[in-house]
């Protein structure tokens, strides 16, 4: 899901948690094939957070507002499979650890889609063990698994918890019948909150719930049931993303024909702060601006890590990678990606080296967002300036400026953050 940091009021913040591991837009500008990296990248590895993503890019039906780069059994048709798949994420693991050479065990691991859980239990411990294979894991490694409610089962559960998973993420969206509609959801209201009791039941600690607000029709009372449904499951995080209208998508279609309404930026501040104020008035507080957690254990430390500027190796088609100043994705199809990698080829499509100013930029924006905030000492002397305008205008806490020497967002600010980052960095 890639950021629209053309919009002054939040968006669905995807930066890290984008089915394909992005952190922003990349195009696809340099074939890279075989893929190497170069040495500077490699300096520090092991040093900075790793992570591993992987992208499972399998769906049962296509929700209308999706963009991720996933198929359901007609678009595939023959030419890919599940199992396809699968050799051809064991060989880019396999490949991964030859191309960094003594790859650090990873610290995170998310597996992310797409539907993962539609894998089936014995199908995501495949994953983890081709992991485990390819680079070990950290002790006390996070290992998540994003699942779709209906998709799942005590079983299920049960599964992956013994085959080392530690965190689940389910797609919730909404507790509104008519909202899960719209939003071509399968699932009924309430099977979320029997997923996190049987999710509960076999073991997991951590367990998230993402929210989708601003769908065309969605009430206020709409909003509200979710957050009841979301607090009465007892979840100790929950992901809140304002719904963006991806061109090409049948809910653009549907926007564009005037079937549906176009969104309403005033509307989507004033549910996100409805979220907030019932979340935080819950114990579940905001770290970064588009998740909230019950405690710093709670927190996504995979999503902190692209937060924090660290490494990742993302497998599977369309996965995006970074290390070291460097940045890769993958060819998209699933039978493409499987056939190249059988082949003995790179499924790299192509890469970029980030500039010192694509850094400096991608720094502000992400860090910049989190509730630590960013050090002013990551700004010029005109950044600096910005920043104490914004605080004089309530965007910037004062206090955090003043005694911490960092940028840190108000609650109105929240609201606004994209505009403070491009002052920060004008």
């Amino acid at each position: 899901m890639s950021t629209s940091w053309e919009q002054d009021h939040v968006r669905p913040d995807r930066a890290g948690q984008r089915a394909d591991g992005d952190t922003g837009a990349v195009p696809e500008k340099t074939a890279s094939r075989p893929f190497s990296l170069p040495e500077t990248a490699l300096a520090g590895l092991g040093t900075r957070p790793f992570g591993v993503y992987v992208h499972v890019p399998f769906c049962a039906t296509r929700c209308g507002y999706c963009d991720f780069n996933t198929y359901t059994a007609g678009e595939l048709g023959s030419g890919a499979s599940p199992e396809s798949w699968l050799g051809g994420l064991e060989r880019e693991l396999e490949l991964a650890a030859e191309t960094l050479g003594a790859p650090p065990a990873a610290d995170t691991v998310f597996v992310g889609g797409g539907t993962p859980s539609l894998l089936g239990a014995s199908g995501l411990a495949s994953v983890l063990d081709a992991v485990r294979r390819a680079f070990g894991l950290a002790d006390g490694a996070e290992v998540t698994t994003e699942s779709n409610p209906e998709s799942t089962s005590p079983e299920f559960f049960a599964g992956i918890r013994d085959a080392g998973y530690t965190r689940v993420s389910l797609g919730m969206q909404s507790a509104a019948r008519h909202v899960l509609a719209i939003l071509d959801r399968v699932h009924t209201p309430g099977r979320p909150g029997a997923a996190v009791a049987e999710a509960r039941a076999a073991g997991f600690e951590h367990v998230n719930l993402d929210v989708i607000y601003g769908t065309p029709g969605e009430r206020v009372e709409d909003l509200q049931r979710s957050l009841d449904a979301v607090l009465s499951a007892g979840v100790d995080h929950v992901s809140a993303y304002a719904l963006i209208v991806e061109e090409g998508t049948a809910l653009a279609r549907r926007v564009r024909t005037g079937e549906l309404p176009a969104l309403d930026d005033d509307v989507l501040a004033a549910d996100y702060e409805l979220i907030d104020r019932v979340l935080s008035g819950a114990g579940l507080t905001w770290y970064e601006v588009s998740n909230w957690a019950a405690s710093e254990a709670a927190r996504c430390r995979h999503n902190v890590g692209y937060w924090r500027g660290g490494d990742w190796w993302g497998a599977g088609p369309g996965a995006h990678s970074h290390v070291g100043g460097v940045r890769w994705w993958n060819l998209k199809h699933p039978a493409r990606y499987a056939a190249t990698l059988a082949e003995g080829g790179s499924p790299s499509a192509g890469h970029e080296v980030l500039t010192e100013q694509d850094r400096h930029l991608e720094r502000v924006m992400l860090e910049l967002r989190v509730v630590e905030g960013l050090p002013l000492a990551a700004l010029d002397d005109a950044g600096v300036a910005e920043a104490r305008a914004a605080a004089a205008e309530g965007l910037l806490d004062p206090s955090a400026l003043d005694e911490r020497g960092r940028a840190v967002l108000t609650d109105r600010g929240r609201l606004l953050a994209d505009g403070v980052v491009r002052r920060l960095v004008a």
